[in-house]
């Protein structure tokens, strides 16, 4: 096994060890916290793929500034710990089940039309020089699944505080 081996799966640990910590705590600043260094995790498996502009976008918008939007408002709303009793109801679970199947089918539909030799050649022009067509074309065609995860993260986090907050207003009126 060789360095880049070994960092992959401890990339991949710390990313998946996050990612079930932000379920896992019932505090939401932890659970943000978490989702940082899952997002920190993930840049690190982009690095490693050789997609270093994907790797500082992650950093720059998704760790730094949109994890910094949600402690503020975490933090603005005065949240305390999270009760898990009666939080999900039936309906819900159900929705829940489906999206994650239809999440799964999208996943190994990616995975098998990946279209990774064509992408890679397209990026090396003939000069030497990447534009950001070629990092478009890279990032939608080889690393469309990465990216999707990334924004599925954000998306549930933003639903996330949604629901903090309408649970804060309805415990307030």
């Amino acid at each position: 096994m060789n360095a880049e081996q070994i960092l992959f799966i401890l990339f991949g640990a710390v990313s998946l060890i996050g990612a079930i910590s932000v379920i896992s705590f019932r505090h939401p600043i932890y659970s943000a916290l978490s989702l940082v260094i899952t997002f920190f995790a993930q840049a690190g498996l982009f690095v490693l793929l050789g997609a270093h502009f994907v790797a500082a976008v992650q950093v720059i918008v998704y760790a730094g500034a949109i994890m910094v939007l949600f402690l503020f408002v975490i933090m603005l709303l005065n949240l305390g710990t999270l009760s898990a009793k009666g939080a999900i109801g039936p309906k819900l679970k159900g929705f829940a089940v489906i999206l994650g199947i239809l999440l799964a089918i999208e996943g190994i539909y990616i995975a098998v039309n990946s279209a990774s030799d064509t992408a890679v050649a397209a990026a090396e022009s003939a000069t030497g020089t990447t534009t950001t067509y070629d990092i478009g074309k890279l990032l939608f065609n080889e690393y469309l699944l990465p990216f999707e995860v990334t924004s599925l993260i954000l998306l549930a986090a933003l639903i996330g505080v949604i629901v903090l907050v309408k649970r804060e207003n309805q415990e307030g009126n």
